[in-house]
């Protein structure tokens, strides 16, 4: 490991190109699925591999990333954008799975029109080195968080994040107040208040009656991540139609609206040209029942650093501002945007933006 900050540049070997298209034209299928519940439809994948094989163009999506300035640093990878604004706010962005940096693409030269924009990739994500030892959840890479920005000079930033990027921007902020103006959630995480649940509004009981089917219906992933990801991470590295299957299953049912396939394939690509199925999975084996406990649980600790959220309406966890304001004690910015889903900047990259400029504004009189 070395504090010392160097440029990178992705450049995949094209023999790794090929040998992922080769297993594809080497995909076992399963048989059709009995019934629509039961995963990805069976027609669906084989025409998405077949064109992940023989159409979708990694180089134009690397040429797109090396646009950008990408460093490595103490074995964490991350986009690095300054803005000319001399008035820019420094902003730390994190993703989340299945997600990565990749999802930023649209967003960050907007975004660097009035921020420092910092782009990490999570450890084991990505470009980023795979942790080797347990230890790495949620409140270490928190603290990975504000030693890389101390370490790019940025003495006042914020820092915003969605999927596991809310958890670790509500952990930085709490852990280096000296230096963050405020923290940018999509959504927030709080667990419904039973105190309302006599008096819920609709939005209230959608949000509850979703958590409800996620649980039941949705989870398996999580369970599989955060019990066996050695298990699960065989296939998911070693075979390039599983991972497709685990990954776009929850980029299509987590999107308001239908995502471009080139979009999902460079999610997908990434996680296999880097072999990140198991190391990206062992942080739910790390911090997953920490993080549950903050949706579904009971508040015992409350955040009192200044928070803008935005709950966009095809979110997973929709907590109300009521709800919210349980653990988050000094919200200072709330929205619910009326498009958009899990994967906010990937669908709505204009509304995202706006969210975060919104946001920052507020928190930081920015």
């Amino acid at each position: 490991m070395s504090d010392r900050v160097e440029p990178f540049r992705s450049e995949v070997p094209e023999a790794a190109l090929e040998d992922l298209r080769a297993r594809l034209r080497a995909t076992r299928w399963p048989e059709p699925e009995t019934d629509a519940s039961q995963g990805v439809p069976l027609a669906y994948m084989q025409d998405l591999c077949a064109y992940w094989a023989d159409g979708y163009d990694w180089r134009a999506t690397e040429a797109r990333l090396n646009a950008l300035p990408q460093f490595r640093s103490d074995g964490i990878h991350f986009i690095h954008v300054r803005s000319d604004n001399a008035r820019a706010l420094p902003l730390i962005l994190t993703h989340g799975w299945p997600g990565s940096v990749l999802e930023y693409l649209d967003v960050i030269g907007p975004l660097s029109e009035d921020f420092h924009v910092v782009s990490p990739s999570l450890p084991g994500y990505g470009f980023s080195d795979k942790p080797a030892a347990p230890g790495w959840g949620v409140e270490r890479i928190a603290a990975a968080w504000a030693a890389l920005m101390a370490r790019l000079g940025y003495e006042r930033y914020g820092a915003s994040g969605s999927d596991w990027g809310t958890s670790i921007s509500t952990l930085l902020g709490e852990r280096d107040r000296e230096h963050v103006v405020g923290i940018h959630l999509v959504p927030p995480l709080a667990p419904p208040d039973p105190a309302t649940f006599d008096d819920l509004t609709e939005a209230e009981r959608a949000a509850l009656a979703d958590l409800e089917h996620s649980a039941e219906w949705d989870s398996g992933y999580s369970k599989e991540h955060s019990t066996r990801p050695q298990t699960i991470g065989y296939g998911l590295t070693d075979s390039p139609a599983l991972l497709c299957a685990w990954i776009v299953e929850k980029l299509r049912g987590w999107s308001d609206e239908p995502l471009a396939r080139d979009r999902m394939l460079d999610v997908v690509t990434l996680y296999w040209l880097t072999g990140t199925g198991a190391s990206s999975a062992r942080l739910y084996w790390e911090s997953i029942r920490t993080v549950n406990e903050w949706i579904s649980g009971s508040v015992t600790e409350t955040v009192d650093v200044p928070v803008a959220c935005s709950v966009f309406p095809k979110e997973l966890q929709r907590p109300s501002r009521r709800w919210a304001e349980r653990r988050f004690t000094d919200i200072r910015y709330w929205n619910e945007p009326d498009r958009g889903g899990h994967f906010a900047a990937l669908e709505q990259p204009e509304l995202f933006v706006a969210e975060v400029g919104a946001a920052f504004r507020t928190l930081a009189g920015h």
